[in-house]
């Protein structure tokens, strides 16, 4: 890759994203909510639990690309207005995903931050159309994809005038069967070192298990990470999407005091 001109590329100063008033690549940044906007009283329960515990940033998916087209596929622009709400509730900025490029445009009016999904990441023409807009956006790195690939996927939005990307390794598709997927940190790792882009982890849909959850975040943050996203729900056994590996709001709470000490720990580091 260092023969390729690519603008992520190079020893540059490292790349600030500012998301309402989380910025990316300064500190720790730690995303937080449910897979997806079911109700407004969950989604606010949500909102509050996780502010409350001292998260940066509100996640809730108002538009749900699902493997079986059977499955609960979000609420669209009722989940959207939701997301808004309770950001103007608790103060939290918002990121929720985009899946069409007709929806680009309108989606960006309710939210601080757009996310392009794993299934999206090589989706070129949401690619360029994200790198239209003003909003900073997340992309996941594909379950199939090279990091090589992940970072010329992030050019396309460069590319367009749109230098607000992070980064966000979720776990790759190996023969592992026991987590959801496999959470390659030496990717994150990597992708910092020849990007001046932040890069963050979700160690959520990288394992798939709860008990997961909090180590792999542990060790995300001793590699480096600029932020982590993970999913709460205020009643899991309740969520259409996702409950298992969900954090319940008590669990997010001691969660948060275990990643912030560790943080405050390597910021105190030479």
């Amino acid at each position: 890759m260092k023969n390729l001109k690519m603008a992520t590329l190079g020893n540059k100063k490292r790349t600030l994203v500012q998301a309402g008033t989380a910025v990316f690549g300064d500190r720790l940044v730690v995303i937080a909510g449910p897979c997806s906007v079911e109700s407004e009283k969950q989604t606010i329960e949500a909102a509050i639990a996780v502010k409350e515990a001292g998260a940066d940033m509100l996640r809730g998916g108002a538009f749900k690309p699902r493997t079986s087209p059977y499955a609960f596929q979000g609420l669209g622009l009722e989940g959207l207005k939701i997301l808004r709400k309770a950001s103007e509730i608790t103060g939290l900025p918002t990121v929720t995903e985009v899946i069409d490029t007709r929806d680009v445009s309108w989606v960006a009016e309710y939210v601080d931050m757009l996310q392009i999904g794993a299934r999206n990441m090589q989706n070129f023409s949401l690619l360029l159309e994200v790198g239209r807009q003003e909003r900073p956006v997340l992309l996941k790195r594909g379950m199939y994809s090279t990091i090589e690939e992940w970072l010329n996927c992030a050019e396309y939005i460069l590319s367009e005038g749109n230098p607000n990307v992070v980064l966000c390794e979720r776990g790759i598709r190996t023969f592992e069967r026991y987590t959801r997927n496999t959470l390659d940190l030496s990717a994150m790792v990597a992708a910092r070192q020849l990007s001046h882009l932040p890069v963050i982890v979700d160690p959520t849909h990288a394992t798939g298990r709860l008990s997961l959850i909090e180590p792999m975040s542990l060790a995300a943050i001793a590699s480096g990470t600029d932020g982590l996203a993970v999913e709460v729900h205020p009643c899991p056994d309740e969520a259409l999407c996702d409950g298992e590996q969900s954090m319940p709001p008590e669990l997010f709470v001691r969660y948060m005091k275990n990643i912030r000490a560790l943080q405050h720990a390597m910021e105190s580091l030479p």
